[in-house]
């Protein structure tokens, strides 16, 4: 039996940010509302455990059709390193899927059974984002997967979990969520684009090609921040959430890493560019979850 840490590497430290941040904000955004602590630990417990899952999934099939290989630009995985066998790591996502489900359940007993298709539809996308036999991502449907599941599926649902109620303002407040998160995928493909165009998988990276997928990436974030200004002034978001503006200067980064790979700078540097990507993701959705916080306590 691997060691816990190794199944902490294989689950990749991001599905615990990545997933809780989005559920987080979907709770503080029905808590002037309604409130209740489990419930809330639940659906954000349930939000991890599905994309955990979905990250062993991905790996799994990475492997099976050699885009995870020795030439690749990412940091060894799991599988490569030889910590865990593909078996156990497909498991490990069979596992984490499951007890997502469990988790699910628990919710549908407690709120409502209107939250079974959610669980049921997540469930799905994320074992077909690499899965069999969709295999979404091999498909340049990434980003747009990662977009609706971790931006509206995550904040709608976690709001529904408080209030009981489907919310127009949690969907306009998911918007910069989802965004973000797509720009840490597409980060994630820009840095894979020549090895997945090798393998033959098709991503948005692959089809635009370098200079536009760079262009895409810098279009997503600065649709997120576009989204944050336009629900503010819209009422969907209070205006203490103009804090999560605080987190923009973490594009610079970015920048200049991605300026000097083309350059003619290591290209694996471009590993740097999916970290800044994931630490604005997680910088501006706290900073999101603390503004709807204070407008809570202001009452």
């Amino acid at each position: 039996m691997p060691a816990p840490r190794t199944w902490l590497i294989a689950a990749r430290p991001v599905s615990f940010t990545a997933a809780a941040v989005p559920a987080l904000v979907g709770t503080l955004l029905a808590a002037p509302e309604s409130f209740t602590w489990w419930t809330a630990l639940l659906a954000m417990l349930g939000s991890v455990l599905f994309l955990a899952g979905t990250n062993f999934v991905n790996d799994y099939y990475d492997h099976r059709k050699g885009t995870d290989g020795p030439g690749s630009l990412a940091p060894p995985g799991a599988i490569r390193q030889g910590l865990l066998t593909p078996r156990q790591v497909l498991a490990a996502g069979i596992a984490c899927f499951a007890a997502g489900a469990a988790t699910g359940l628990v919710l549908c007993w407690a709120v409502s059974w209107q939250l079974l298709w959610v669980g049921a539809a997540s469930l799905l996308a994320g074992f077909l984002y690499t899965g069999w036999p969709l295999h979404l991502a091999y498909r340049a449907l990434g980003e747009l997967v990662v977009f609706v599941f971790m931006g509206p599926v995550i904040v709608m649902g976690a709001a529904f979990v408080q209030a009981e109620r489907w919310s127009r303002d949690a969907f306009i407040a998911s918007l910069p969520i989802g965004f973000l998160v797509a720009a840490i995928l597409h980060a994630n493909n820009l840095r894979d684009l020549e090895q997945d165009r090798a393998a033959g998988k098709r991503t948005l990276a692959t089809i635009l090609g370098r200079r536009w997928a760079e262009r895409e990436l810098w279009l997503l974030i600065a649709a997120a921040f576009a989204a944050l200004a336009g629900a503010i002034a819209a009422g969907a978001l209070p205006w203490p959430s103009l804090l999560a503006f605080a987190a923009l200067p973490g594009v610079r980064p970015m920048v200049r890493t991605v300026r000097a790979v083309n350059a003619g700078a290591n290209p694996r540097r471009l590993n740097f560019v999916l970290r800044d990507a994931a630490l604005l993701h997680l910088r501006f959705g706290l900073l999101l979850a603390l503004g709807l916080a204070i407008d809570w306590a202001l009452g």
